[in-house]
This record gives C-alpha cells, structure tokens and sequence, in this order.
C-alpha cells in the first residue's frame, strides 16, 4: 500500500496504526488524520525514536499492510 492510499482510507487503516503504535490514542489519530508527517512526529514523541527510524517504522507498516 502506498501513503496516497492510507490517506484516502485514513479512517480505516487507523485502526492498524492504533495496533501497530498501541501508545497512540484515538485522538492522536485522529489528528494524524492521514498526514504522514504527523504520523512519524507522534512516533518520534511517544516512542522517542529519531526521525529515520521513526520513517523506517511507517515504510515497514505500509509494505505489511
């Protein structure tokens, strides 16, 4: 899957994150509402990963969704 993708079916894909990330709230998500950046920035926040990882996380969850 790609990001245009996840974007366009946000709402159900969050549900993946939210399992993928379980420290991400709903609301998080929500906010994220399919903005990678926003994505990874709350990764790096929670998890306190660096950028790259943070990237490497999200392009390992696309190529597994």
């Amino acid at each position: 899957m790609n990001w245009d993708q996840v974007q366009g079916k946000w709402k159900q894909v969050k549900g993946d994150a939210q399992t993928k990330w379980g420290e991400l709230t709903n609301d998080d998500l929500d906010q994220v509402d399919g903005d990678r950046e926003k994505l990874e920035g709350l990764i790096q926040e929670k998890y306190g990963r660096s950028k790259e990882e943070a990237q490497r996380e999200v392009d390992d969850w696309l190529a597994a969704a």
